[in-house]
């Protein structure tokens, strides 16, 4: 399954991404070997929601890098859930 993760950092910057191994991905964020978050010192998995392809998930992931809106990420960690359609 992939999925479009969200996470949170020490700064309380958020990261919005996708992929097709979440826990995989997450340690190579925590271990710092992803040059994006790599500068951002620690991160937090605060959300992920899983999609049937690698393409409808990087489609919602842009969308919601798009957003560029703090109060639309946070309030799909709190509601649990991104309505977004594809």
């Amino acid at each position: 399954m992939t999925s479009v993760y969200i996470l949170k950092t020490s700064s309380g910057k958020y990261y919005i991404g996708s992929t097709i191994d979440l826990d995989k991905r997450i340690k190579h964020h925590k271990g710092g070997h992803t040059p994006s978050t790599k500068r951002l010192g620690t991160v937090d998995l605060v959300f992920s929601q899983e999609y049937d392809s690698i393409n409808t998930a990087r489609m919602i992931e842009n969308r919601l890098k798009k957003l560029k809106r703090r109060d639309c990420i946070e309030k799909i960690i709190k509601d649990g859930i991104i309505k977004i359609k594809v």
